[in-house]
């Protein structure tokens, strides 16, 4: 039974509150039609993205808030490529948001670690710190000696653990696997750019912020205790950054990562609900709530595969959120499109701040 109806006509910026209560009103119009229609997650991600066979019926497009010029907002809508029926929800669901909603096609969204160990091949195509890099600092190649290459956030500070440090990034670069436990060497740079574990190892995974398939999802987070005598340089590449804000959206953004380096870009849209992410074989495709999109503001893409785990900030060296997923199309240029943690719920899973 699908009786939702929220037409507006055409749409002027509307203040925060107000598109909070439409975005979620158009959310549960689009669960209705996704059930009316039979519209499965299989349907608009596709098996090649570690689609388990019992999928469940899911929403087929994602909401959230998206800046508009004036200082208000509007609805964001993303959506993919999928059967009709998922694209007759789509239809449905951006002609009730109105004709001033910010509507875009991302493709499919995966995660930015999506590097093969072949170290003379993707170290030769990377712009970042894919090198053994002492001191450590944000931006360079690091992951789980099991794992590819992902890119060093930021090094936090656990209460729990006075005097220690930790590096911060992602589960699927720290951890990046269900068998993955306390302990587990990690290596800067990433076994991709040739990191081993006898000569290279910085330090332990320690703890992250669980994935489970067919539950939704805030973060994809971890952290490493480094070892004792590992040196490290937090100041770069913006100073100590230790203030963090929730994004509004329109912010002027850079990250630093180890396959682009450092990049720009504009948060684009903020509050992004049913964010679908291809995690291959072992999770399949997770969905995320109240995510963070960036859109680049440079001649490239804001981030690609080797990126993930990079710490997002504020021009001025506030941070915002942790790099973790990217989308084949959208943006300017039709690049693609970066997907964020936001940095306040990434610290309080975790229970750390930054240092």
């Amino acid at each position: 039974m699908w009786v939702v109806c929220v037409t507006l006509g055409p749409m002027t910026a509307l203040d925060l509150a107000e598109a909070r209560r439409l975005k979620e009103q158009l959310r549960e119009l689009a669960r209705d039609l996704a059930e009316r229609y039979g519209a499965v997650m299989a349907s608009s991600v596709g098996p090649d993205d570690g689609t388990p066979s019992e999928a469940v019926r899911a929403p087929t497009l994602s909401l959230g808030l998206a800046p508009t010029e004036d200082g208000g907002h509007t609805v964001a809508v993303r959506y993919r490529l999928g059967v009709p029926a998922a694209r007759a929800v789509v239809r449905k669901v951006a002609a009730e948001a109105g004709d001033g909603a910010d509507v875009r096609r991302t493709g499919r969204i995966r995660t930015l670690s999506d590097v093969r160990p072949r170290p003379p091949v993707v170290s030769a195509r990377s712009l970042g710190e894919t090198g053994r890099v002492r001191p450590l600092r944000p931006g360079v190649s690091v992951a789980n000696v099991d794992v590819t290459a992902g890119t060093l956030g930021a090094f936090v500070a656990d209460p729990a653990a006075e005097g220690s440090t930790f590096v911060l990034s992602n589960w699927h670069v720290l951890a990046g696997s269900a068998q993955a436990a306390p302990g587990d060497v990690v290596v800067q740079p990433g076994p991709a750019d040739g990191g081993r574990a006898a000569r290279d190892r910085i330090g332990t995974l320690a703890r992250w912020s669980p994935l489970v398939a067919g539950e939704p999802h805030r973060v994809d987070a971890a952290i490493a205790l480094l070892d004792d005598g590992v040196e490290t340089d937090p100041t770069y590449p913006v100073g100590r950054v230790t203030t963090t804000t929730a994004p509004r959206g329109g912010e002027q953004v850079a990250k630093v990562g180890r396959t682009t380096s450092l990049t720009h870009g504009r948060v684009s849209a903020i509050e992004l609900d049913d964010v679908l992410v291809g995690y291959g074989d072992d999770l399949g495709v997770l969905s995320f709530d109240g995510q963070v999109e960036v859109e680049s503001t440079g001649d490239g893409p804001f981030s690609r595969g080797g990126d993930s785990g990079a710490l997002v900030y504020r021009e001025d060296g506030v941070a915002l959120g942790l790099l973790f997923a990217g989308s084949e199309t959208g943006g300017p240029d039709g690049s693609g499109l970066t997907y964020v943690n936001p940095v306040d719920a990434v610290l309080e899973a975790l229970g750390v701040t930054l240092r």
